[in-house]
């Protein structure tokens, strides 16, 4: 696997998050010099800070993990802050990264999301679906403003010649999940409920679920995405343009499953037999989210983490950092 040189300085702007964290656990253990900063010591929406930053620290690769992330939910109810806070991090990161050369000495890695794909598109889906037809509207204020960064980075190659690549990885968990039933995604959600199901009502307390349980999903370790990104950070440009031509990789694993039958995984990890209503009224959002995963395939990189150990290792990790005792 090709590696970074070891005087590679690489920023990562969102280093406390599922995906950046996990960026930077993964390059630390390649021993390149590490970048970070939380938001009380740089605003990434704000384009002065984050250029005064670029001009004083002068990274030489970037990994764009920073984003305002939520399930259906938050993005039903906060869309303005999906679009907005999103296009403001995205704008003043990669021009920051343009103006001080990251992409001519390095490589930019944008990372965005498979709602940027059509919500019937064909599945699995491939990178040259992306904007052949409309958008799931549950997520769309978020899809938008992903694509928006896509565009935005590969203009940056088409007019500058600049080294960016955009991944779209699949669903993704592990340490570092947001587990808060307002704003998190499905697979964190369900951990939750069955955990809390469990330890206030007993094993077999039963459990109500958003939707049908029929779409399908595909998930990837958080850890499986970053040692993708370091593998696409140490590509050389021509390798990774003769793959990717339009400068977008998709990242996950491709398989998926259905949400009712992920939740029954969910609730055998827990050590629960709750059993499970579904309440249709709520939405179940896009029917099927498959990546086509060959490019990255056809470049040498898998994922490898399954599905049962990785959800075993994230219910570990919530157990430690998140649940609480019961009230009494």
């Amino acid at each position: 696997m090709p590696a970074l040189q070891s005087d590679s300085r690489v920023f990562v702007a969102g280093h406390r998050g599922l995906v950046g964290s996990a960026v930077v656990r993964r390059l630390a253990a390649d021993g390149v010099e590490l970048m970070t900063r939380t938001r009380a010591e740089l605003d990434l929406r704000d384009g002065a800070a984050v250029q005064a930053f670029f001009e004083a620290e002068r990274p030489t690769h970037v990994v764009l993990a920073a984003a305002k992330v939520g399930g259906i939910l938050a993005n039903r109810d906060f869309p303005a802050d999906f679009v907005g806070q999103n296009l403001a991090i995205q704008q003043a990161v990669l021009m920051a990264a343009h103006e001080t050369g990251v992409g001519q000495r390095g490589r930019v890695v944008f990372l965005g999301s498979t709602c940027i794909y059509p919500r019937e598109a064909p599945q699995p889906m491939r990178e040259v679906d992306l904007l052949t037809g409309p958008l799931e509207p549950t997520n769309r204020a978020y899809a938008i403003a992903k694509i928006a960064g896509i565009e935005l980075a590969e203009a940056l190659h088409r007019q500058h010649g600049d080294d960016v690549v955009s991944l779209m990885p699949t669903n993704l968990y592990g340490p570092g999940d947001n587990f808060d039933l307002a704003t998190s995604h499905v697979l964190p959600a369900l951990i939750r409920r069955f955990h809390e199901a469990r330890r206030d009502a007993g094993p077999d307390a039963p459990v109500t679920l958003w939707g049908t349980g029929s779409p399908k999903r595909e998930f990837l370790h958080a850890d499986d995405l970053a040692d993708a990104v370091a593998f696409v950070l140490a590509l050389d440009e021509p390798t990774m343009r003769a793959a990717a031509p339009d400068g977008l990789l998709n990242v996950g694993v491709g398989e998926d499953l259905a949400i009712r039958d992920l939740a029954e995984r969910v609730r055998d990890v827990v050590g629960a037999d709750s059993p499970i209503r579904w309440d249709t009224d709520k939405p179940d959002g896009t029917p099927r989210k498959l990546l086509d995963v060959s490019r990255l395939t056809a470049l040498g990189w898998r994922a490898d983490t399954s599905l049962h150990d990785g959800l075993a290792s994230t219910y570990d990790w919530f157990r430690e950092h998140v649940a609480t005792a019961p009230a009494t």
